[in-house]
């Protein structure tokens, strides 16, 4: 099932990008109304790994965080933190909420997305691994379909009913010595 999910994401990036130009309109200025409206107001990030890094280093002047994984895609980025192990989970809700607070005054953080979840922040640098080695896409396809077999780690479908053995009610034999 897993490898049926991937191989839906994969074939759908690839239909995605290759639709993209069928239908380009020959007037300039509708193109460029649409690229405006578009982009809600985020600024355009030219290049992804400055700006992950600004994003970084902004996360790691908070206290309470130890390490930061942030990965940019289009104009949004996902900041993964790593804080203390001992920490109440109200307090790590807090180190969270200020470093959400220190990226919404950052003209590229304002639109981030924060997370403490230890599995994510791994996945996060997993695919920034990934994509420093040239492999953005099969490393975000690959993270995504771990994480959703995170969060739907049996599918119903997948599911087989087991035929009891007839002498369910008679104990097992017991080796003789």
């Amino acid at each position: 099932m897993r490898l049926l999910l991937i191989a839906m994401l994969v074939i759908g990036l690839i239909s995605g990008c290759g639709n993209a130009n069928k239908h380009a309109a020959t007037n300039n200025a509708t193109n460029q109304v649409k690229a405006k409206s578009m982009n809600n107001g985020k600024p355009v990030i030219q290049d992804r790994e400055a700006v992950r890094q600004h994003l970084t280093a902004l996360a790691r002047k908070v206290p309470g965080v130890r390490n930061v994984n942030c990965v940019v895609f289009g104009n949004t980025a996902i900041v993964g933190i790593d804080v203390d192990a001992n920490l109440e989970r109200s307090r790590v809700g807090t180190v969270k909420y200020s470093v959400a607070e220190v990226l919404s005054k950052d003209k590229f953080g304002a639109n981030a997305l924060v997370t403490a979840d230890i599995d994510l922040n791994q996945r996060l640098q997993e695919m920034t691994v990934d994509i420093q080695q040239g492999h953005p896409v099969s490393g975000f396809a690959e993270e995504l379909a771990d994480i959703m077999g995170r969060i739907v780690p049996q599918m119903p479908s997948d599911v087989q009913q087991i035929q009891p053995s007839r002498n369910t009610d008679q104990p097992k034999l017991k080796k003789q010595m």
